[in-house]
């Protein structure tokens, strides 16, 4: 009996140990099949992971059959966060700034979390600048991006299955004093193959893609009414994107001389750029977006297309930004860090390259394509939209071609042979 009883004993310890090693293991399983999905850099699957543990309110847009996807945070102003064409195994076409995300901290002057779009205001300097106090140096130590575009979130007040509607109330004061009671709105939308096709008229939609329209509306909510003599401010659209060694800047132009249109390309915000990193034609304007140097080009309303888009050679994807057409009589704000002759004669299309400073320090590396709306002489209760498209395509040369010739004036072939 006492045999018997050891026996069973033993058995019961062996099963015990063998059920305890096998649920081990299969927790251990389970978590390397999960690290394998979230800890692949670079991936939509990585973002997301990472964007729904530093930001509660995450939220993510997907087409039926889950490829086409972005994510949008209403904590950061409802930027659009990142993108893909592929699902969460696809490339991730946002730059984040994961380590000042997941450090919680903030920055005194600016908040460079990333984001594949999102919202600021012009102008950046002079005279009407709404990033310098009055009388205040145009240096770095006094340049500060206002809390309601940088470190406040924004309310959701409307979301179904494909788009999301944002809204922020907010008083901001020029350099020269103005002050500026505003509501924003910011609409954006998933879109479908069928919407893209509509939109850019393609003829064939034998391409993957993923693409978003964002509808942005300032609304003069205070008592006066904004006047150029007094500073008026723009809706400003900035996209920060993952650069590769091999992307290509691609800006279709206005034909003109330049007595007549004035210069092709504004290409000294930051110092002359260098002759091997940009290239110009009577038709386009091509900027090396590296991550590598930092640049920005400028176009104005008598150059810019309702077009300026980008071509990862390496990864093979084209990417597209879509405006209405600019007219040529409308004015936009100057944001050159210097009291200004002319505050109005900015531009409506730009593209940055980021790159090192001085002292070896940087930022990114990403790459921008930005757009602005003319300078907002709004009455009292009045409203303005500014309607932007971001497009990312994938697809043979021969499709991708078709939309380069359509929308850029410029062949896959010629863009690779540029630089």
């Amino acid at each position: 009996m006492k045999k018997t009883l050891k026996n069973i004993t033993v058995t019961a310890i062996v099963l015990i140990i063998t059920v305890s090693c096998n649920i081990k293991n299969t927790k251990k399983v389970e978590k390397t099949t999960e690290d394998k999905t979230i800890e692949e850099k670079g991936t939509f699957g990585y973002d997301k992971a990472f964007l729904k543990r530093n930001y509660k309110n995450t939220i993510v847009l997907e087409s039926s059959d889950q490829k086409a996807s972005i994510i949008l945070s209403p904590e950061l102003q409802g930027r659009v966060m990142t993108s893909t064409l592929n699902g969460d195994e696809g490339m991730s076409f946002g730059w984040l700034n994961y380590d000042l995300i997941a450090s919680k901290k903030i920055e005194e002057h600016f908040n460079p979390t990333g984001g594949e779009e999102r919202f600021w205001l012009g102008p950046e300097g002079g005279q009407f600048s709404i990033y310098f106090e009055k009388d205040k140096s145009f240096e770095f130590e006094n340049w500060y991006v206002p809390a309601a575009i940088d470190t406040e979130g924004f309310n959701v007040i409307k979301q179904n299955e494909n788009s999301v509607a944002f809204q922020k109330e907010m008083n901001l004061i020029n350099y020269s004093g103005t002050k500026f009671h505003l509501e924003v709105k910011r609409n954006i939308t998933l879109l479908s193959k069928g919407q893209i096709s509509e939109a850019l008229q393609l003829s064939s939609n034998d391409f993957s893609s993923v693409a978003y329209e964002t509808q942005n509306i300032v609304k003069n909510i205070g008592d006066q009414a904004w006047e150029k003599e007094t500073g008026l401010v723009s809706i400003w659209m900035l996209s920060m994107m993952t650069p590769s060694s091999e992307i290509t800047v691609v800006a279709p132009i206005k034909e003109g001389l330049d007595s007549e249109k004035g210069i092709k390309v504004n290409d000294n915000y930051f110092g002359k750029i260098s002759a091997d990193r940009i290239k110009s034609t009577e038709q386009n304007v091509f900027f090396k977006a590296d991550g590598k140097s930092r640049g920005k080009i400028g176009f104005s309303p008598q150059r810019s297309t309702e077009f300026i888009g980008s071509y990862d050679a390496q990864n093979k994807v084209l990417t597209i930004l879509q405006i209405p057409e600019p007219k040529s009589t409308d004015k936009y704000v100057n944001s050159a860090w210097e009291i200004q002759k002319d505050p109005y004669s900015g531009d409506v299309l730009n593209s940055y390259n980021d790159g090192p400073l001085e002292d070896g320090s940087q930022m990114g590396p990403f790459y921008e394509l930005e757009s602005s709306s003319p300078a907002l002489a709004l009455k009292s209760g009045e409203h303005y939209s500014h309607t932007q498209r971001m497009y990312h395509f994938k697809g043979s040369k021969e499709v991708l071609n078709k939309i380069t010739k359509q929308l850029l004036n410029v062949s896959i072939e010629e863009i690779e042979a540029v630089f």
